[in-house]
């Protein structure tokens, strides 16, 4: 990608900075991933009921919608 593109027209940002967000922003997703993976075991074991959870939400929503609906006609 060029810099040149993003600094053609009035810049908000020199290309330094620019340069330093893209090398800021590999580098982040690279260690958060890392760290996914590292602790992906333990949040297996810990969090085995989640799913249900984020069923339960979703149905309290939808009920919710169904209700709105049913109420306004």
């Amino acid at each position: 990608m060029s810099h040149l593109l993003l600094l053609a027209k009035d810049p908000m940002f020199s290309s330094g900075q620019i340069t330093f967000g893209i090398i800021f922003f590999i580098a982040f997703v690279i260690i958060i991933s890392f760290m996914y993976l590292k602790d992906k075991g333990m949040h297996k074991k810990n969090y085995k009921g989640v799913k249900w959870i984020l069923v339960g939400f979703i149905a309290f929503i939808l009920l919710l919608f169904i209700i709105k609906v049913s109420l306004k006609s």
